[in-house]
């Protein structure tokens, strides 16, 4: 029973429409399911992912009329994006300076060529070469050509007051495993594995106790959540209880079944499911073209609608 991998990260938008246009038109993702915040019905739920909507591959923004955030500890500090080869990498830093998105120069970080970005809110995002193995499934009307599209999500980088507690809900409770340390000019970074490894199953833990705790608002992430085969959900529910370690229970989001707890920094962690998919209640070539609710919201359509603004 282990986790295999990330599943997915969900941040904050106050600006739904021009989150739209970035992530599909700039980063070329498809937006693969068009949907409202299941405890908050007048927010969209907006999944961005690959050609075919995998596990592993969705980045998903709330829209929330929030401040900026206020950086700091405690959170989730960048997420880092998947691309195949050296040459994709050069191809995103001039599509950066084309369409005017606050981008660095790539540097090699822990053995990979990565290049920081944000987009207009300030999220913190990395393209990262994964080197190009594993599967990959691009999307046939992304305006990114096949061999440059982003591949899936990997690694996530935490900034924590101190990284020892969460290290040890990672190992015993989690069963993730330490591989290695690298150096930022910040301080060390622990690199914590799960499943088979490599980024796309890594979480990056960097402590930085002199900063004040950040704060949530536009441009951060809500919650980071890591994959488990549908048939070990239930045996997963038990363990956090033997581990005694205070969660939601077991939460079906209709798309994939859920459990969410805190670590010790108070950083919000998601269990997910694979299955059933964002096909439950769409064909897959017409993932995302409309306003998507799970049945148990269906008899609310009218009303959801009408709180929602057109994107």
């Amino acid at each position: 029973m282990n986790l295999t991998g990330i599943h997915h990260l969900t941040a904050i938008t106050a600006q739904a429409a021009d989150n739209a246009a970035f992530y599909t038109r700039v980063l070329g993702l498809r937006l693969v399911k068009k949907t409202v915040n299941q405890d908050d019905v007048s927010a969209y739920h907006l999944f961005y992912a690959d050609g075919i909507a995998a596990p592993g591959t969705d980045l998903t923004f709330f829209d929330w009329p929030a401040p900026r955030e206020r950086r700091g500890t405690n959170s989730i500090s960048r997420t880092g994006l998947r691309v195949a080869g050296p040459n994709s990498i050069a191809w995103w830093r001039e599509h950066f300076a084309r369409q005017g998105v606050a981008h660095a120069t790539p540097i090699e970080r822990d053995g990979r060529l990565t290049l920081d970005f944000e987009d207009g809110e300030g999220q913190r995002l990395m393209l990262v070469d994964d080197g190009g193995v594993g599967e990959a499934h691009p999307w046939a009307r992304s305006p990114v050509p096949e061999a440059h599209q982003i591949r899936g999500l990997g690694p996530i980088r935490l900034s924590l007051v101190a990284s020892e507690p969460t290290e040890a809900v990672l190992t015993a409770v989690l069963g993730m495993r330490h591989d290695r340390t690298y150096e930022l000019p910040e301080g060390e970074v622990r690199v914590y594995s799960m499943g088979p490894g490599g980024p796309a199953a890594e979480l990056h833990l960097l402590a930085q106790p002199d900063l004040p705790p950040a704060r949530q608002g536009a441009g951060a992430v809500h919650h980071v959540a890591f994959r488990i085969p549908d048939a070990d959900y239930a045996a997963w529910a038990d363990r956090l209880k033997v581990q005694r370690m205070p969660s939601s229970g077991p939460v079906d989001r209709y798309y994939f079944r859920s459990l969410y707890f805190r670590e010790p920094n108070g950083i919000l962690f998601e269990i997910a499911t694979d299955g059933p998919g964002f096909t439950a209640d769409e064909p897959l070539e017409n993932l995302g073209e409309r306003l998507a609710l799970p049945p148990f919201l269906e008899g609310r359509r009218a009303e959801i609608e009408a709180g929602l603004k057109p994107i």
